[in-house]
């Protein structure tokens, strides 16, 4: 297949490359593992040492492979993933990995090279981004800016960007046979974003006109960490105390907050920061419980939560509860949860969820009765909860859901072959 334009999808969580063709075709690319081809690939990076010092190399491996090696605790690596949070955050400067310096734009640069079919360098690309990035308080223009210089990083000339929603909208009016306003849900890992749109099919040539974005930085990821708040943070040393000059303190929070986002546990594997838990766990109260924090960072368990975690969700969309299960490295949590807990867990994060809903339909003066269909793609959008909350707004009937993975990028294509056609 020849590309004439790609669209890119650089998740948090999971990447999707799309490739359109002359004929107006859109394909996703396929990456080959083990287990077969997959459409969605695993945003993360895994470096490891090769050979033996003094003449030992850096090597790394991204997707698919990097999460199996993540899974052996015996092997000497550093494992990455969710980068794209860190892009719109000054605090992320560098990271060394067995010596040596990356800044963030290095990270991403090489995970794009890797995504990125043969001869992408000379297409068009158009390039996915959140309408607010993930963050306490986003820097959007450094964000784009890291973005930009990732894309060159991995040798690509022609590079656009489009809200992530937006690529959502174009999948899903393709088909249209009236005019609709269409509300565009896409949940990420990282964040969820909104788009309100004009679609007009009449005369042969699909014409959009946006009226609104919003978005927020709660997604997810989000969810992942009010599990791990209430199940797993506890059974390793959160709520517990330490002696220090006669006193009793709370354990540090800063430790236990690093589990609201994957990206930030593999970033606690530095010696500083295990030297200090050692000697939080010689004057604990429960030291085995911070033994046991200590246990999931050296061994980089973050992946093997993240998908214990990701079971747990699984089986709540479609059942009233489920068990959470976790055993590595001598460590086993075990645990019931009702879908009851996790929404109330995750209340406050649907509330955001919420106010960015209103905040698009109040930017496009629009009132939910005028909005003809909401189109709903990313992960998230199985969660029971979430679901709900549209329904309650817009009624089931309104209601459609696209590809979890595919329908932003292959937008996105469409969007980078028809700014092609249009340029001279």
């Amino acid at each position: 297949m020849t590309a004439t334009a790609i669209g890119v999808d650089f998740g948090t969580t999971n990447s999707v490359v799309a490739i359109a063709d002359a004929a107006g075709g859109v394909t996703a690319r396929r990456f080959p593992t083990p287990a077969g081809a997959v459409e969605a690939y695993r945003s993360a990076l895994l470096f490891y040492r090769e050979g033996r010092p003094p003449h030992a190399t850096i090597a790394h491996v991204s997707g698919p492979e990097a999460l199996d090696r993540a899974l052996d605790i015996t092997g000497e690596h550093r494992f990455l993933q969710s980068l794209k949070t860190h892009l719109s955050s000054k605090a992320f400067q560098e990271t060394r990995l067995f010596g040596k310096r990356y800044e963030l734009e290095d990270l991403i640069g090489t995970f794009l090279a890797d995504i990125l079919p043969e001869g992408a360098a000379g297409v068009p690309i158009v390039s996915g981004r959140p309408v607010v990035f993930a963050g306490e308080r986003p820097d959007e223009a450094l964000a784009l800016k890291r973005l930009s210089a990732a894309y060159k990083q991995a040798g690509v000339a022609q590079l656009d960007f489009a809200y992530e929603p937006l690529g959502a909208a174009y999948w899903y009016a393709r088909d249209l046979k009236r005019p609709e306003t269409v509300l565009v849900a896409d949940f990420g890992g990282g964040t969820s974003d909104f788009s309100v749109m004009r679609f007009d099919p009449t005369g042969g040539r699909l014409r959009a006109e946006a009226l609104s974005h919003a978005g927020v930085g709660v997604a997810g990821d989000s969810f992942d960490f009010r599990i791990l708040d209430h199940v797993v943070a506890p059974r390793l040393g959160k709520g517990t105390r330490y002696r220090s000059f006669g006193k009793l303190l709370p354990m540090p929070a800063h430790y236990h907050a690093a589990f609201a986002q994957w990206h930030r546990l593999s970033l606690l594997k530095a010696p500083g920061t295990l030297s200090e838990l050692r000697r939080l766990a010689r004057d604990a109260e429960a030291p085995e419980l911070i033994e046991a924090l200590i246990a999931v960072i050296e061994h980089d368990l973050g992946y093997a939560l993240y998908l214990a975690v990701s079971a747990l969700k699984l089986k709540l969309s479609s059942a009233e509860r489920a068990p959470f299960r976790f055993a590595a490295a001598d460590l086993a949590i075990e645990a019931e949860v009702t879908r009851a807990d996790f929404e109330t867990w995750i209340a406050g994060d649907l509330a955001r969820i919420a106010g960015a809903v209103d905040l698009a339909l109040e930017r496009a003066a629009i009132a939910p009765p005028a909005i003809d269909a909401v189109f709903m793609t990313g992960g998230t959008s199985y969660v029971p909860a979430v679901r709900a909350l549209f329904a309650t707004r817009f009624g089931h009937e309104r209601l459609h859901y696209g590809d979890a993975f595919n329908s932003v990028a292959s937008g996105l294509a469409l969007i980078a072959a028809d700014a092609a056609r249009m340029t001279p």
